[in-house]
């Protein structure tokens, strides 16, 4: 694929290292910044023929095959609707929009356009996910019932981040939209999110938007799911999920603890990791970093897809949802009240009701739990159907 890269930033490097390094048959050929020099250093890093700060010349280029768009949050809607005009295939980083409205107008364009789009959520392709969500779709943790995923950092990298307007919130919008896929693809992206409570504030840093929250979503099906996201956390950056279902439960820690641990005094110490504090003292290098945050499964997604004319894993369907719930999670946080999640597109289940899946022990009995005890009896707890007394019955 023939790539022009919208965007020369830490992000965009990030792109750009997996892009030409994974498939090795992929190339940035055009790459457009709003800054000359910026982009101008990048050319040379990446070796990229085309440099411009026009945008709209970065994408209207004959041998320009797909558009990845990695800038600033209020310029993607500019970016998506440009790809359209030049029926140009477009990716894009995460969150899709500032608000659900900027979302569902380029997924409109989009789909009324024709061309391919892709939801660049590298957390839902990282290894350890990929193995998690597998087990979780194969039954081995039965009906989910709860799912939560943190992360939290000292902060972004780029000042637009900081400023409200440019990137329509803070750590929710940042952050949480990580989060929000993450636990929806856990509980099934076809269950639909019905309202969110969200506690949210500004703790530590001189911004107009929140730098610390905590969500609850609730889906139809009677599913919960929590996020918990900063930009307030010290010591590095934390990416934890934990499932919990009928049958099972999973823990991942994704980035801060991989069992990579090294203590240096700091001579000649460099770069460690992403959102790393410290290059001194006790630090946690991450093996492959392009790897473990998800982004070579990613683009080998997308592209893969685009290839076999199929639909990648996430779409700009799928990042306009997450920013519906993230909506009402602002909505939240300022009534202090459960906020309905309003979506005008939804294509997933309808009608549902909060399963019950009460287990039969014979037909007078629910049974509530089973054990083994520590003197080698079976414990049964029991509920009588019409009484409703509860009571334990022991089977040697």
């Amino acid at each position: 694929m023939n790539i022009a890269m919208l965007g020369s930033g830490f992000i965009g490097r990030f792109y750009a290292d997996s892009l030409q390094g994974y498939r090795s048959k992929d190339k940035i050929v055009s790459i457009y910044s709003r800054k000359q020099e910026s982009a101008k250093k990048f050319a040379d890093d990446y070796t990229v023929a085309f440099v411009t700060t026009d945008m709209e010349a970065a994408i209207n280029r004959p041998e320009v095959e797909v558009v990845c768009i990695s800038l600033p949050n209020n310029l993607h809607e500019e970016a998506v609707m440009l790809c359209c005009k030049h029926n140009k295939a477009v990716i894009s980083t995460k969150p899709l929009g500032r608000n659900a409205s900027e979302a569902k107008r380029m997924l409109e364009a989009v789909e009324k356009a024709g061309i391919f789009n892709g939801y660049l959520e590298d957390l839902v392709y990282t290894p350890k996910f990929i193995k998690a969500h597998e087990s979780v779709k194969n039954g081995a943790l039965g009906r989910i019932l709860w799912a939560k995923s943190r992360e939290t950092h000292p902060g972004p990298h780029s000042d637009w981040f900081w400023d409200i307007e440019q990137a329509g919130g803070g750590c929710i919008l940042d952050l949480g939209c990580h989060c929000v896929e993450i636990t929806r693809s856990y509980i099934g992206k076809d269950i639909k999110p019905i309202e969110v409570m969200c506690w949210a504030d500004t703790q530590v840093k001189p911004i107009d938007a929140e730098d610390h929250a905590i969500g609850l979503i609730k889906y139809e099906n009677g599913s919960i799911a929590q996020f918990e996201v900063s930009w307030t956390f010290r010591g590095g950056l934390d990416l934890r999920d934990e499932v919990m279902g009928t049958e099972g439960t999973i823990w991942v820690n994704s980035f801060l603890r991989t069992g990579f641990e090294m203590f240096t005094t700091g001579k000649s110490a460099n770069y460690v990791a992403e959102k790393a504090e410290s290059n001194t003292g006790w630090v946690f290098p991450v093996g492959d970093e392009l790897n473990e945050l998800g982004y070579n499964h990613m683009f080998m997604d997308m592209f893969n897809a685009m290839e076999n004319g199929t639909q990648p894993k996430e779409t700009f369907y799928d990042g306009y949802i997450v920013n519906a719930v993230l909506d009402a999670a602002y909505a939240s946080a300022k009534s202090k009240q459960w906020e309905p999640v309003k979506l005008d597109v939804w294509r997933g289940k309808t009608g549902l009701s909060q399963d019950q899946h009460l287990t039969d022990y014979d037909a007078d009995h629910y049974l509530v739990k089973e054990e083994m005890t520590h003197y080698g009896a079976k414990k049964l707890i029991l509920k009588n159907k019409k009484t409703g007394k509860i009571f334990e019955k022991e089977i040697k």
